[in-house]
């Protein structure tokens, strides 16, 4: 393997320039409003229910959910710079959202205070240590009441792996390029990101690792965790256009309830 990654990538990589090189997918309030609808379409969602956008980044989940009459959201993510972002939000827009900003396999909340648990946008998998994602789950069965719903949206990692590209570049406005080095072993993809200005030269150089998943690895976690009704649901994608979207491209979302 060439592409070394630091075990804590996650912890400071979503950062300012994270908004820019993923722009296309976590900034484009089209494709959170088609995440949002498969959303409720696959919850028995109601308004007065109790959501947590768990791994939930800049809060545009939580946003859009209150835009639709879900005023009870919480967000929660690691990454106080996305928490920043999603609260000046607020000053201008007066979203009743709670912030936090933890780590999601301990949140610190109190047990069996959620309706629903979300995770999107292909955010487990970050963490390689040993169970790090079942910790996730725990955690989630949980917080959540008895009777609630867990959705994770992930990307489809049998398909990504039939169709893996090695590299992939892309151009955002007239400065910024974002090119990016990815190596396949076993269910981890390893990737190097560069992201360069025309005029300035490089701004960030990192490297990150994500384990993939298939539909039954994922069922499994589910089910060891103690989710019951689990559905699958796969070719999955909201974007309108072709294109390398990382590893966004096709996902799949995967449902169960808290019996």
């Amino acid at each position: 393997m060439n592409i070394k990654v630091n075990p804590n990538w996650w912890k400071t990589i979503f950062n300012e320039v994270y908004l820019i090189t993923d722009a296309r997918s976590v900034c484009d309030e089209d494709i959170t409003r088609r995440e949002v609808d498969v959303i409720c379409e696959l919850l028995p969602i109601h308004q007065e229910d109790r959501i947590l956008d768990l791994c939930g980044g800049q809060g545009r989940h939580s946003f859009a959910l209150f835009d639709r009459g879900f005023a009870k959201c919480t967000l929660l993510d690691y990454s106080q710079y996305l928490i920043d972002t999603a609260k000046a939000r607020t000053a201008d827009n007066n979203y009743p959202i709670e912030f936090i900003c933890s780590d999601a396999r301990n949140t610190g909340l109190q047990s069996r205070i959620f309706d629903h648990v979300l995770i999107m946008g292909n955010s487990i998998g970050y963490i390689q240590e040993h169970d790090a994602d079942g910790q996730i789950m725990a955690e989630a069965y949980r917080l959540l009441r008895p009777g609630g719903w867990f959705l994770v949206d992930v990307s489809n990692g049998a398909v990504l792996k039939n169709n893996f590209n090695s590299n992939a570049w892309h151009e955002i406005g007239d400065e910024i390029v974002v090119c990016r080095q990815r190596e396949l072993h076993g269910d981890i993809i390893y990737a190097r990101e560069m992201v360069l200005n025309k005029k300035k030269g490089m701004i960030q150089d990192e490297t990150y690792a994500i384990r993939l998943y298939d539909s039954q690895t994922l069922v499994a976690l589910f089910k060891q965790t103690g989710f019951k009704k689990i559905t699958v649901h796969t070719n999955f994608s909201p974007y309108r256009s072709k294109g390398d979207y990382g590893f966004m491209n096709n996902r799949m979302i995967v449902v169960g309830q808290k019996i």
